[in-house]
């Protein structure tokens, strides 16, 4: 086994310590920590390079999202989750002003990292790849119609969309280019495989700094919602409790293979906090704060719960025959 394999085999201690020193430097250094959500798309867009490049698009001849899986997947994202959310805010009785939030971060499918946390749970990343403009150009349509449905129609008025769009350019689009580039390079020159073979060290250790630099720029906003945000908290982690059964009822209904059942569950899981952010800081001043906090708390229980995940789902819910 070596080093990289070793570094892949221990990932979960990896993004534990990155999470704990996350909390730890944003609480202390909060002045300095703010300004590191500068440098996320820089980073989640080489995460998402080296996650693509482990993907051999150029080995397949003709890529075909799986039209059993895609109905899955247009159930479980806008029928089972919005279903499980109405559920769990009427519950717990989230008030309109965190509604909003919740509303936002759980009823968008992610678009970005979740394919990173499919290929590490062993899921069909490609499937989960090739998905993912359907699930953007859906999502554009859907949130402002389930945001009314929710909210009312004042409050999705306040929604814009383009930030939805810039993301799947900048984190999508171009890793994606660029990763297809230096595979077709490969063919020919052998620099380009060497560059390639390196890339294969980036997934972990670029994860790691993607968390920890979510957490510590967002930990102290936490702080002035703190009461707040306990309403909510109970909301995420019963979601992510939750999903994945009913993310293996609607695979065994599809009769979905293991790899395609694994994606399913991550991506009814795995939410759009990294996008949605952005709107909550677009929103205007009275609700922007509280609702990026709420968001930032999801993102948190969501990536302690997907380090679970890549644990539990191949060995647990979708384990191999």
């Amino acid at each position: 086994m070596n080093m990289r394999e070793k570094l892949e085999n221990h990932q979960v201690i990896v993004y534990g310590i990155s999470i704990v020193l996350a909390v730890v430097y944003g609480l202390i250094f909060p002045h300095i920590a703010m300004n590191f959500d500068q440098l996320l798309s820089v980073v989640m867009g080489i995460l998402m390079y080296g996650m693509f490049s482990q993907i051999p698009f150029t080995s397949v001849k003709k890529g075909m999202l799986n039209r059993r899986f895609l109905c899955a997947l247009l159930i479980a994202n806008y029928i089972a989750v919005p279903v499980v959310v109405f559920f769990l805010t009427h519950l717990f009785s989230i008030e309109s002003h965190l509604l909003l939030g919740v509303c936002l971060v759980l009823l968008a499918p992610c678009i970005d990292y979740v394919i990173v946390f499919t290929a590490l749970g062993k899921g069909d990343a490609k499937q989960m790849l090739l998905a993912t403009p359907l699930l953007l150009v859906t999502q554009l349509f859907v949130l402002p119609f389930y945001l009314t449905l929710f909210l009312g129609k004042e409050a999705a008025s306040l929604i814009d969309m383009t930030p939805f769009i810039k993301t799947f350019l900048l984190l999508i689009v171009v890793p994606l280019v660029a990763a297809i580039f230096f595979q077709l390079l490969a063919r020919r020159q052998q620099t380009a495989q060497k560059w390639l073979d390196l890339s294969a060290w980036l997934p972990v250790p670029f994860m790691a700094l993607t968390l920890f630099i979510i957490i510590a720029s967002q930990i102290h906003s936490l702080q002035a919602y703190k009461m707040e945000l306990l309403h909510v908290l109970p909301v995420y982690m019963l979601f992510m409790v939750i999903m994945p059964f009913v993310s293996k009822w609607i695979a065994t209904l599809f009769r979905l293979p293991i790899p395609l059942g694994r994606a399913l569950l991550f991506s009814s899981s795995t939410r759009n906090s990294l996008v949605v952010l952005p709107l909550a800081f677009a929103l205007p001043a009275p609700f922007q704060l509280l609702v990026a906090a709420v968001i930032v708390t999801q993102t948190i229980v969501e990536m302690i719960g997907e380090l679970l995940y890549i644990r539990l789902v191949p060995n647990v819910w979708f384990k191999n025959s």
